[in-house]
């Protein structure tokens, strides 16, 4: 049975010490797959897509990514009460039902 890629980037970041980039991992895993340049442009969105949602990786920042067992919920997890929020609202002043108007009173211009 052939192995995953997800696997297969498990069992390589399991024997680095430290996070590794993306691109790093992906080229290593599509050489060992034996990937065509073809086969690598169609399959790095899905990859990077499935290594986002598999629980057993994290991103570590400027796109390095490392195994989660590795490091403390503190360490993986972003705090979200310290996500800056802009507090000027633009939308507050759009009115949707005068934009449908406008549009339905052009359409009957023409």
């Amino acid at each position: 049975m052939k192995r995953s890629m997800l696997d297969i980037a498990f069992d390589l970041l399991s024997k680095k010490k430290k996070p590794v980039p993306f691109l790093n991992l992906w080229t290593e895993i599509a050489q060992m797959e034996g990937l065509t340049q073809a086969q690598q442009d169609d399959r790095i969105a899905q990859f990077f897509s499935d290594l986002c949602l598999d629980s057993r990786f994290v991103n570590m920042g400027e796109n390095k990514w490392d195994l989660r067992s590795r490091h403390t919920f503190s360490e993986v997890v972003i705090d979200t009460d310290e996500i800056m929020v802009d507090e000027n609202d633009d939308d507050e002043d759009f009115d949707d039902e005068a934009m449908i108007e406008d549009e339905y009173e052009e359409k009957d211009d023409e």
